[in-house]
């Protein structure tokens, strides 16, 4: 095996997997507070590559701006506006009424939106792919041989930075704000934090917002990378960001992105070195045996059962 290939392929599972823990940060945050599976959010993730998309034509076709750096800086503010706008939309409308019903109802009305976001989006920009102009595609050479460089581009590193910078801002949040004490307290129990004056509403819909507004900033570093997107990009990118979730364990943001980055390491190692048609296989496998000698996740904690 050349040792040029695997730091290759390294880098390339780290980019992916950043992508995917980005992602399921929201998921996590919004199951670890109301205990539903938010099946809509890899189409908000989707929604949002879109919304960048539109916004980096608008500004550098319509109003001329030059500045590559500057017009992404601008789409991912758009972008995170927006999208949190929507899921803050989606919570009030979809989820919201169901709280007090019985379990399955909000899980079928996340179905439901997932379905109703996958179409709008057909409907409204096509069934074709959509791509813009390549950015960012210089790169740097790690590693020399006669047969093969390894390279990492500008844009992965920016990933990278974007990725660590996040986690840790909103680690910070949610450890060491009055909200975050409000998300954790709501985690636990929602009616006594309740009756201790925490608005839950609110609390609820602001991890709604917050999880939308990462979501975006991985549409905006998806749409970076590949440089292509379609309406069907939400399904499968949310069902390996739920995944990393579930294998992070549940509840734990460096757990989410530590998932995203082991399945994006393990779908990478996987195509470059066995079969590309077996590699989703392979991710989900990892997840079956971690969780049967882990049920928690790798960095979650074992569930108390109340008395």
């Amino acid at each position: 095996m050349q040792v040029e290939v695997f730091v290759q392929q390294l880098i390339n599972g780290l980019t992916l997997g950043s992508i995917y823990g980005l992602i399921a940060i929201g998921y996590t945050m919004v199951f670890g507070i109301i205990g539903m599976v938010n099946f809509a959010h890899g189409d908000v993730f989707m929604l949002s590559a879109f919304i960048a998309l539109i916004a980096f034509l608008l500004l550098t076709t319509w109003l001329g701006i030059a500045s590559v750096a500057l017009a992404l800086l601008v789409v991912l503010i758009v972008g995170m506006a927006v999208t949190g706008l929507w899921s803050w939309t989606i919570e009030r409308v979809a989820y919201r009424p169901l709280r007090g019903s019985f379990r399955l109802a909000p899980l079928i009305s996340a179905i439901g939106m997932s379905i109703f976001l996958s179409n709008f989006v057909q409907v409204a920009q096509g069934p074709r792919n959509k791509a813009i102009p390549p950015m960012f595609s210089q790169t740097i050479t790690v590693m020399h041989s006669e047969t093969f460089d390894t390279v990492i581009s500008y844009k992965q590193i920016i990933i990278f930075l974007v990725t660590g910078v996040l986690l840790a801002g909103f680690w910070y949040l949610v450890t060491k704000t009055p909200l975050g004490r409000a998300q954790r307290a709501c985690e636990q129990d929602r009616k006594m934090a309740a009756l201790l004056g925490v608005d839950v509403d609110k609390t609820i819909s602001l991890t709604f917002v917050m999880g939308a507004a990462l979501a975006a900033v991985a549409g905006v570093l998806y749409l970076t990378y590949y440089g292509v997107v379609t309406f069907s990009d939400g399904f499968v990118p949310g069902v390996k960001a739920f995944t990393a979730a579930v294998l992070g364990g549940i509840g734990s943001l460096p757990g989410a992105v530590l998932g995203g980055i082991l399945i994006g390491l393990v779908e990478t190692m996987w195509s470059a070195y066995f079969s590309i048609d077996y590699k989703d296989v392979a991710a989900f496998s990892i997840l079956a045996i971690t969780l049967i000698f882990l049920p928690q996740g790798l960095l979650g904690k074992p569930e108390v059962e109340k008395v």
